[in-house]
């Protein structure tokens, strides 16, 4: 499917998310075979909070990150944000004990003072902004001094065997099933098209490094199809 024009794409975002979000955990474990829940776990490590640190959830979505963060780290303090209410509304309802706020957002314009966070992070963000560069830079502008920036996101591996049966995985597979599951199927078209122009590890390592991050170190996951990026603000 062609991918919607810039100008149109953040309100298409916002209510293909809005569409899937009472499927949207349910999606998430079938097309990754489970294994985002480790995935979450690796992001809050990468961010390496200090003792009582503040941690905020970019695009927080129905809030997994961000509960996985206070699972591992009860001592810390998190806030998620998002533009999509209906998913958060979820978050909120997972969120049982009201550990952490939902807070609506866009993600190239946080609410949030300068140097709030000793980290921020966000799971599969990124290939859904108009300006990746935009997005990092609000991030290291709301993360204090030495404080970290970590993105997970797909990528699309580079063996070329490896390559061809993601393809089929992703273009063909993951649309035919999550049919059977949600009555939204343009979103789950739109997932695989979103990551053909998307940066591979080294270039979206060099956006970071272009808005002023530093010390970039990034690892390649399940096969070279997902991609974990850290950075320290200045």
């Amino acid at each position: 499917m062609p991918l919607p024009p810039p100008e149109e794409k953040p309100r298409y975002v916002r209510d293909m998310f809005a569409g899937t979000a009472r499927r949207y955990d349910l999606m998430n474990r079938l097309m990754t075979l489970g294994q985002d829940q480790r995935w979450r776990r690796l992001v809050v490590a990468a961010c390496q909070l200090p003792r009582g640190g503040h941690l905020l959830d970019v695009a927080t979505g129905t809030g997994d990150i961000a509960l996985e963060a206070l699972r591992m780290r009860p001592d810390i303090h998190v806030v998620g944000s998002d533009f999509t209410p209906e998913m958060m509304r979820i978050g909120q309802s997972k969120d049982r004990h009201q550990r952490m706020p939902f807070v609506e957002a866009d993600a190239m314009h946080l609410p949030f003072p300068d140097n709030s966070f000793d980290a921020a992070c966000s799971g599969f963000l990124m290939r859904n902004v108009t300006d990746i560069a935009a997005t990092f830079a609000e991030q290291r502008r709301v993360v204090r001094a030495g404080g970290r920036v970590v993105c997970l996101e797909i990528t699309r591996p580079t063996t070329p065997l490896w390559r061809d049966l993601f393809h089929l995985y992703f273009f063909r597979f993951v649309p035919r099933v999550t049919a059977f599951f949600s009555s939204n199927k343009t979103a789950y078209d739109y997932l695989p098209a979103s990551t053909l122009a998307f940066p591979r590890p080294p270039a979206l390592a060099d956006i970071m490094r272009s808005v002023g991050l530093r010390n970039i170190q990034y690892r390649t996951l399940m096969l070279g199809t997902i991609a974990l990026h850290g950075g320290e603000s200045t």
